[in-house]
């Protein structure tokens, strides 16, 4: 779908359209027994706070909307960094409405050159832990958002990361800046200490996001991005011996 067009929207009437889309599609028995949750629009920026405003009423319309009918909303949906600290409070009104919907919020978090950088575990070479405490501008910045806005407004609404890995489009970031998906950082991972064999390298990154995602019980897990990559996102593809390894560390850590 195109991306909202949040500069005049009719928030309830574009949220109604929505689910009037959707719902042909969502209410497929197949789909009801394996769909767990429905997003809407995929990383939506506002450019001021009248937009960003706009697009929390949408948001707690279409999860209302679709909680009368039985079906769970994904909300948000940001891309990295988004959006900015001071908006978040805006969005609680949103928060609540999935809340009493049974409904999750959804967050993308990439980084590169590796996907420690710009945490407070950056610059700590190939190995670098994970605490509790650490927190981050691109990944683990989640942690900011439950510990500064939604944990002391009572609203520690379930998440899941609908996006997450290797992706050399944020900004201001070291390392080739032609760069992409993971498959584009391999050599600059041989240099610098992070392993000769990219796929390996690029499973331990994940593995350490993993392991703080399991730290925080309001988590429930994350999606790398991608499977199946679709034309121009081929860098990012982790079928192969990124999916291999991801099985065997899978087969033997056990999931909360």
């Amino acid at each position: 779908m195109p991306q909202l067009q949040l500069q005049n929207l009719n928030a309830k009437a574009a949220a109604q359209d929505f689910v009037n889309r959707l719902w042909p599609i969502a209410d497929h028995p197949e789909r009801r027994l394996h769909y767990d949750g429905w997003e809407a629009y995929n990383e939506p920026v506002a450019g001021n706070l009248d937009e960003f405003k706009r697009l929390t009423e949408f948001e707690v319309e279409r999860t209302r909307l679709l909680g009368q009918r039985g079906l769970r909303s994904v909300i948000g949906n940001f891309g990295t960094g988004q959006p900015a600290p001071e908006m978040w409070e805006h969005f609680l009104p949103a928060i609540a409405e999935a809340q009493a919907h049974d409904g999750w919020l959804g967050l993308h978090e990439y980084s590169a050159p590796t996907i420690y950088y710009a945490s407070t575990r950056d610059n700590q070479g190939r190995y670098p832990g994970v605490a509790p405490h650490d927190t981050g501008w691109l990944t683990l910045r989640y942690r900011q958002l439950y510990n500064q806005v939604l944990k002391p407004a009572g609203r520690a609404i379930p998440l899941v990361m609908t996006e997450l890995g290797v992706d050399g489009l944020v900004a201001n970031r070291p390392g080739p800046q032609n760069a992409k998906g993971w498959q584009h950082f391999q050599e600059y991972w041989a240099r610098h200490g992070f392993g000769s064999w990219g796929p390996g390298a690029y499973v331990e990154q994940l593995v350490w996001y993993d392991l703080a995602m399991q730290q925080d019980a309001y988590v429930l897990g994350g999606c790398i991005f991608a499977l199946a990559a679709s034309p121009g996102w081929e860098s990012y593809e982790i079928g192969g011996h990124v999916e291999g390894v991801l099985h065997q560390y899978l087969s033997v850590h056990p999931q909360r």
